[in-house]
């Protein structure tokens, strides 16, 4: 019998491991790993909850792969990430997500339904992140009125030099 025992445990060790598919998904959390940072990959798990794991790339201070409870928002996505820069755009905020047959959908987030819910329909409410969901912000460069004046000061500053020079040559 305990023969019998020790090989039923053996088996279901073995089977569980095989059967497991979906890795985006845990249960609790080594206690020795909290908020590990290394090579994007950040652990923001509660150890007596499920763990999802999403990533978020874009226009956000810290982009890479999160381990995150399950009842995790955008909002709190976007805050353990640093939040976004100020290049982003975050009236174009998507969601990619891969469904059951590997197919994947792409859901339109807008920060200002997220930000001002109250006064939105049911309808357009942010989705709930799920396991293996990519969030991306999009962004691009911005110029403000102090880049513009060091490009302005920049050329100026060549022009003067290269008519010192001409003048220099000239004489």
């Amino acid at each position: 019998m305990k023969y019998f025992k020790r090989v039923l445990f053996i088996f279901l060790i073995i089977s569980s491991s095989i059967f497991s598919q979906n890795e985006d998904l845990q249960i609790g959390t080594s206690l020795s790993q909290l908020r590990q940072n290394q090579g994007a990959y950040y652990d923001y798990s509660d150890p007596e909850a499920v763990n999802i794991k999403v990533s978020i790339w874009g226009f956000v201070k810290y982009p890479g792969r999160y381990v995150v409870p399950y009842y995790t928002n955008v909002n709190d996505l976007l805050s353990f990430s640093g939040g976004p820069t100020q290049d982003s755009n975050m009236d174009e905020m998507k969601i990619i997500r891969t469904t059951v047959d590997s197919s994947q959908i792409v859901i339109e987030v807008n920060y200002k339904d997220i930000f001002w819910m109250e006064n939105i329909k049911e309808v357009n409410k942010s989705p709930k992140i799920l396991a293996g969901d990519v969030l991306i912000v999009p962004g691009e460069p911005r110029l403000f009125f102090r880049d513009y004046l060091s490009i302005g000061l920049s050329i100026f500053s060549v022009l003067i030099s290269l008519s010192i020079l001409i003048l220099n040559i000239v004489k």
